[in-house]
């Protein structure tokens, strides 16, 4: 749709010897999508130009709520900073130094999407090495516009990005590991944003969530032991028992691994065996905490004869049971566990193996990388 323009005249007179000379100059508002239009693409947002002149004043409304934009640094144009909400009447108000023009727009009317599923949760309370997680339901259609939707705003400086995993996964990490005590709010803008034909965001899902105190962890698979640091102090010292390394399955990752959930328990079953298979198990198990996908938990056994002195699980890292219980309560999700001594180094799409990544990989996965 070609915007509308509306334009006021004024005369400007000049005296040429004895003859009077009349130019007009426009001082109008350029609108797209125009004012009146009826089925305006939501994706492709609002522009407001002034031809002639600079805007003083844009006032834009939504279903009673103001919609975000910017000026250029001229204030000669406005932008909605997000797409548009869809099936929805826009009021429009745009002053310049010598007109106001108002009226309205209605935005197309599409089927919404399943919001994505995002980490943390609104509230929540985590650890230093916490990531932002946005998975979606369907594969994205347009990875750099939905990129430039997510928003990100800590209440102190700090250097972090995106990276994609998959059409349906992005990933927001920090540079470093948080600072204690940050305080973050997350937005999707994604209202607007076209995911299929006819079919638009309606939500902008939030989540507001807090860095808690530091707790790292070091597990050495060589030395059978677990060391819990929080805010730098040294609190547990654990005797464990990690992958028996028999097969691949069964040797435990080394890297950045991070606290992913708990459960007070666990049913553990071999995978890809039947019971008479060799190394079969099915086994109910304690005080666990995810630190992968690939079936790695830190949780209680009582197998005292083995921690601090062999490797015999099937891979996850048990510990005395009053031990592992004082870790399942101390956890916050996003907290660093770093594993070393095995020749199975973790994937960064390991569960939350982010950190795997070193900082320029990682800024390699944004789509709005330079």
């Amino acid at each position: 749709m070609v915007p509308r323009l509306f334009f006021l005249f004024t005369a400007l007179i000049t005296l040429v010897g004895c003859s009077p000379v009349t130019a007009l100059t426009p001082v109008g508002v350029a609108i797209s999508p125009s004012l009146g239009e009826t089925r305006a693409v939501p994706d492709r947002g609002l522009t407001i130009r002034a031809v002639g002149g600079v805007l003083k004043s844009v006032v834009v409304t939504a279903a009673g709520q103001n919609v975000p934009g910017r000026f250029n640094r001229e204030k000669t144009e406005w932008r909605s900073s997000w797409t548009l909400r869809p099936g929805t009447d826009h009021l429009v108000s745009a002053v310049t130094s010598d007109r106001r023009v108002s009226g309205r727009f209605r935005t197309l009317m599409g089927t919404a999407p399943t919001p994505p599923k995002v980490d943390p949760l609104p509230g929540e309370t985590v650890g230093v090495g916490m990531p932002i997680v946005v998975t979606f339901p369907v594969p994205v259609p347009d990875r750099a516009a939905v990129e430039r939707a997510l928003e990100v705003v800590p209440d102190r400086p700090v250097e972090g990005g995106w990276h994609w995993f998959s059409d349906t996964q992005v990933v927001w990490r920090p540079r470093y590991y948080w600072q204690p005590g940050t305080r973050v709010r997350f937005t999707a803008h994604l209202t607007g944003l076209r995911f299929a034909p006819n079919v638009y965001g309606t939500t902008d899902p939030t989540a507001t969530f807090v860095i808690g105190r530091s707790m790292t962890s070091l597990i050495d698979t060589r030395t059978f032991r677990m060391t819990v640091h929080r805010d730098g102090v040294p609190v547990q010292d654990m005797p464990i028992s990690a992958g028996m390394a028999t097969t691949r399955e069964y040797t435990t990752t080394s890297g950045v691994h991070l606290t992913m959930e708990k459960k007070e328990k666990v049913r553990m079953v071999a995978p890809r065996r039947k019971p008479g298979d060799p190394e079969y198990y099915d086994l109910m198990i304690d005080h666990a905490v995810r630190i992968s996908n690939s079936g790695e938990y830190v949780h209680a056994k009582d197998n005292l004869w083995a921690q601090g002195r062999l490797n015999v699980s099937h891979g996850c890292v048990n510990a005395r049971p009053d031990q592992a219980k004082w870790f399942f309560d101390n956890s916050l999700r996003g907290d660093p566990v770093v594993i070393v001594g095995t020749d199975r180094p973790l994937e960064p799409a390991n569960g939350w193996g982010f950190w795997q990544l070193a900082w320029n990989d990682w800024k390699a996965g944004s789509t709005l990388s330079s």
